[in-house]
């Protein structure tokens, strides 16, 4: 899966800093420290992007075309949806699948979990670790 980049606005206060996406209407957020406001929008942004297909995602602006003001200014950050769906999104769903009953017979016989063998399956056919 692909990584999306977004330009973001941060911007210092007396007490942490204020960050802001653009691109992403109400997605903001703010944290203690550079590095705090840095994990809490790319949360924010898998937040206010959740539920939406890559292909509906807004179009990242042009940094350099933002106007910003003071002591603002810009980074573009990475937004990981593998990384946050791991993260947030890790409920079990039931999948119904099919296997000969022989299989499925000899798999019961030795205690095979089908949830677990069908999850590392999965993890090695897409090329993930886990």
């Amino acid at each position: 899966m692909a990584k999306y980049f977004y330009p973001v606005v941060f911007e210092p206060e007396e007490v942490g800093v204020s960050v802001y996406v653009p691109d992403i209407p109400g997605c903001f957020t703010q944290g203690d420290s550079l590095e705090d406001a840095l994990d809490n929008v790319q949360e924010a942004i898998g937040l206010m992007l959740e539920g939406k297909a890559p292909e509906d995602y807004p179009q990242a602006s042009k940094p350099n075309a933002l106007a910003i003001e003071g002591q603002q200014f810009v980074m573009m950050v990475a937004f990981d949806k593998l990384a946050y769906d791991r993260k947030y999104n890790s409920k079990s769903v039931k999948k119904t699948l099919s296997i000969p009953a022989w299989l499925n017979n000899l798999a019961q016989e030795r205690n095979v979990n089908f949830s677990n063998l069908l999850q590392r399956a999965l993890l090695n056919e897409l090329g993930l670790t886990r």
